[in-house]
């Protein structure tokens, strides 16, 4: 048996209801928080984006150019 690898992910969007169910998605299906929060003014658009680091573990996954993470 390999040993896990850890995936790293970067979940963004508009500060609403949108990205906190992304990010809790994400954390229901094996990912963890990694650091805080991260959150920046986008004046083109007139609003919030905000950013969450994540970290997954995935037994016998290794990583390769073309690998949709978001998918783990």
């Amino acid at each position: 048996m390999s040993q896990p690898s850890l995936f790293y992910r970067c979940v963004t969007g508009p500060d609403d209801g949108t990205f906190d169910q992304r990010v809790s998605e994400a954390i229901s299906n094996g990912w963890q928080l990694y650091g805080n929060a991260t959150m920046a003014f986008d004046s083109t658009t007139q609003r919030m984006i905000c950013g969450q680091s994540m970290v997954k573990n995935v037994p016998d996954k290794t990583y390769a150019p073309g690998l949709d993470i978001s998918k783990l």
